[in-house]
């Protein structure tokens, strides 16, 4: 009895110390969210009244010369940089609502801009020490008409598809959506640890629901069921060095543009607002993925 209670406690310990991480992460986002709004304000001589790391109550504390004040809060869930004027008029030049609209627009860009840059640093961090993630296919259901040459074989891994490289199970939709069966699909793949390039002729139509019809996906390219799904898995692989660079790049804005899908599908009901979450979403599954895969999983989610 008492092992039990040892054993239930220390997962509990566990899974807050994924938790902790989890806020830690989301708290490095914010962070440099927020600064990119100061140095973009400094830059451009906007007055700021605080920086601060964390909401509430004031931990820590620091006033500059110039008035600016630092500050670190007890709760590590967001942060902030206050300018001067932002709230309320004031006749000071270096007030917010007194600078120039295009001074403003780039101060309020350079948020977003940062974490983009943040991103893309995780990205490369990734792609260097693990390799990218990419999809491996496992049993393809046998068919006399849909031959090995013009099929996925087992333990193929996709790298492209229809011209372009597939990070996402997203991009293989994308890539044969429209395809009619029998359609030959163009493939670049890595067999016994060499890359091919490969025809696949699609043995059912490609009309996919929307981004999430995995399973319209899998009986088109002939790709086998396994319990409740399909024989596809994660892999990953390494890249030279100016492929991992350019990979970076690319699978950046493959993000970035999943934001703009998602708005889209909102906008015409495939997706429900259940599929959005907010800090508490955001902060139990980068837990989730980190209990799943450890540090490599951090930083993809992070991304």
């Amino acid at each position: 009895m008492s092992f039990n209670l040892l054993a239930t406690f220390g997962s509990v310990m566990t899974y807050i110390g994924y938790i902790l991480l989890a806020i830690l992460v989301l708290l490095i986002m914010i962070t440099v969210h927020e600064f990119g709004h100061y140095i973009a304000g400094k830059i451009f001589g906007f007055g700021i009244e605080e920086f601060a790391i964390g909401f509430g109550p004031k931990l820590f504390k620091k006033q500059k010369k110039n008035g600016e004040l630092f500050s670190i809060r007890l709760l590590p869930i967001g942060g902030f940089c206050a300018f001067k004027g932002e709230d309320k008029n004031d006749d000071d030049p270096a007030a917010f609502n007194n600078k120039p609209w295009w001074q403003r627009i780039i101060v309020l860009f350079a948020g977003a801009f940062m974490n983009f840059l943040l991103a893309l640093t995780i990205i490369m961090l990734m792609f260097g020490v693990f390799g990218q993630s990419v999809i491996q296919v496992g049993k393809i259901t046998p068919s006399t008409e849909y031959t090995e040459e013009y099929s996925l074989n087992y333990a193929d891994i996709i790298l492209e598809a229809n011209g372009k490289n597939v990070y996402l199970i997203t991009d293989l939709i994308e890539a044969t959506d429209g395809k009619k069966a029998g359609e030959e699909i163009d493939f670049k793949v890595r067999r016994n640890g060499k890359d091919i390039d490969i025809k696949v002729k699609l043995r059912q139509d490609a009309n996919y629901k929307n981004l999430e019809d995995v399973e319209g996906l899998c009986s088109a390219l002939g790709i086998a069921e396994r319990g409740e799904g399909y024989e596809l898995y994660s892999a990953t692989v390494r890249f030279g060095f100016f492929q991992t660079i350019a990979r970076g790049f690319e699978y950046s804005f493959v993000i970035a543009s999943s934001i703009f899908t998602v708005f889209r599908q909102l906008i015409t009901g495939q997706i429900g607002l259940k599929s959005l979450g907010g800090v508490v979403t955001t902060v139990t599954s980068t837990a989730e993925a980190v209990k799943i895969g450890g540090f490599r999983y951090l930083l993809d989610i992070s991304a």
